[in-house]
């Protein structure tokens, strides 16, 4: 096996920025790694694919490369960058060829939660403020999840519309953390992805924002992918 891999690369999520990976960050920099967090701007996928592969470029050697949420739709396709040489899904898309955002949401299995995603406004998309702490971050003390409620990034349609043309998952291995309680993505939606990427898969009993929530679980999820070696 070869060494390790010191790189990581992580990308958030629609209606979010990347401050919420500052725990993760902060155990995978104490444990030595390289961590960047990208701010996408979330206006289109292929504005936030470009963004995420300038700091991609900027990274010295093999990156494991980590999406929440939207972000696995952007590292499905930034993947395909040739310092990347594994991926980590944390409750997130992963599309495949042809397919976005957009499609995957399109046919919700019976029963499941609809997000409260209000109507767009001039092109970007809000979660119902008041309901954004049951949806999105139902284990996160109420001061957080009204503050992340209050300080949404506006999610351009444009990005969840963004169809990817060439899903690394495909040609690289990947490692997926469903998160159980999740009612923004259907834990059966996030296995049958994971599953159709050959993923190597963990659960986590945790809400969307699993990332904000459970660190350790996904900060460990990080580290198998890295442990794999280049």
């Amino acid at each position: 096996m070869s060494d390790p891999i010191k790189n990581v690369v992580l990308v958030h999520g629609g209606f979010v920025d990347g401050s919420g990976w500052q725990q993760v960050h902060d155990l995978l920099t104490a444990d030595g790694y390289q961590v960047a967090v990208v701010q996408n701007p979330t206006l289109s996928l292929e504005d936030d694919v470009a963004v995420t592969r300038r700091v991609l470029d900027a990274q010295d050697g093999p990156v494991v490369l980590v999406g929440h949420s939207y972000g696995g739709a952007v590292i499905s396709e930034a993947g395909n960058h040739e310092k990347v040489t594994a991926l980590v899904y944390i409750a997130a898309f992963a599309p495949d060829k042809g397919e976005s955002v957009n499609t995957l949401i399109a046919d919700p299995p019976p029963g499941a939660p609809v997000p409260p995603i209000l109507p767009p406004v001039d092109g970007f998309l809000f979660l119902d403020s008041d309901k954004f702490a049951a949806s999105f971050a139902a284990d996160l003390p109420a001061s957080l999840a009204r503050f992340m409620a209050d300080s949404q990034v506006p999610w351009g349609v444009d990005a969840l519309g963004g169809v990817n043309t060439r899903p690394a998952w495909r040609d690289k291995p990947s490692w997926y953390l469903v998160a159980t309680d999740d009612r923004m993505i259907p834990p059966p939606a996030q296995r049958a992805m994971a599953d159709r990427a050959g993923a190597t898969v963990s659960e986590v009993a945790a809400s969307h924002s699993l990332y904000v929530s459970q660190p350790q679980a996904t900060a460990e999820v990080i580290k198998q992918a890295a442990g794999s070696g280049s």
